[in-house]
């Protein structure tokens, strides 16, 4: 067994190989450490002969982390993390800068009415959000932790469920009235459906629809005209203006409900499927500051 003697030109030389791990690029990695894909390239080799084996499959048009390059790329993140929560000043106040990545529809009608008094509680904190549909990445895009409307499947990462969801179609009480639809599904056939096509990671544009006619007992969602966005929150402002009649989400769709510019017109909600909201982070121990912002996304969601 082969022992790394860690002097400095060994640890830059896994610094380097870091750097290479979260961007899986010689060429982007040389950007950031502003030096040369060559010079990368030798600083890898080096580390490779001193260890003994690959730490990467160079492929035709990318390269790839061994097994044994995933085993010490996942060690030297947990190592930087509680090296950089062991360099944060020692007080009682978590601080810092963390960046949360959520799915828009969730970012937009739950989070952020919340924040202000995440903002009141933790004012050392710098919280950074970001949304988009994609999967957040951990490895370039210094992601923090993820928000997301998902089945829980996360494969290496840490996993909290943070709050169950439920469905039912909702619509304006006026498309409600002009196409009959009060407790008679078979009016959908004559409405215009509205389809959030990115509800979760490879979902059908009608996913949705279809998991609630399932889960109410009906063959299939009716064959009708339909509109098709990226968000679920385009989905209920497009109902709120009489486009048709949309799945709505409870944690996103109630405050709508509750001013009465949505109705349920075809019963109560019911449950999502097994799809609800998650946070994912990498494996290992949290930051103070990233402890916060999980136990405060808890205590909202509770």
């Amino acid at each position: 067994m082969r022992s790394l003697r860690l002097d400095g030109a060994q640890l830059a030389n896994l610094h380097t190989f870091l750097t290479v791990a979260r961007r899986l690029s010689f060429a982007r990695a040389a950007a950031e450490l502003c030096l040369t894909p060559s010079a990368v390239s030798h600083r890898i080799a080096r580390l490779e002969r001193a260890l003994g084996y690959p730490l990467f499959q160079r492929l035709t048009r990318h390269i790839r982390l061994t097994a044994d390059g995933e085993r010490i790329y996942a060690v030297l993140q947990r190592g930087m993390g509680e090296l950089d929560a062991a360099l944060q000043p020692q007080s009682d106040a978590p601080a810092g800068r963390l960046k949360l990545h959520a799915h828009p529809s969730i970012a937009h009608c739950w989070l952020a009415p919340r924040l202000a008094d995440f903002c009141e509680r933790y004012p050392q904190i710098e919280l950074e959000v970001r949304t988009g549909n994609e999967d957040a990445d951990f490895r370039a895009g210094g992601v923090d932790l993820a928000l997301c409307y998902a089945d829980g499947a996360f494969p290496g990462l840490a996993t909290i469920k943070l709050m169950d969801e439920q469905m039912a179609p909702v619509c304006s009480p006026q498309y409600a009235a002009k196409h009959g639809l009060r407790g008679n599904h078979l009016a959908l056939s004559r409405c215009v459906l509205l389809h959030d096509a990115h509800a979760w990671r490879h979902a059908a544009y009608n996913a949705e629809w279809q998991l609630w006619a399932r889960a109410a007992g009906h063959e299939a969602s009716p064959p009708a005209a339909g509109l098709t966005f990226d968000r679920s929150d385009l989905c209920l402002a497009a109902a709120v203006h009489h486009a048709g009649i949309a799945i709505g989400r409870r944690r996103l769709a109630q405050p709508l409900l509750n001013e009465g510019k949505l109705v349920m017109p075809l019963g109560d909600f019911i449950p999502a499927g097994h799809y609800d909201y998650y946070l994912a982070h990498p494996p290992g121990p949290a930051s103070a500051r990233l402890q916060a912002l999980i136990n405060w996304l808890l205590g909202q969601a509770g």
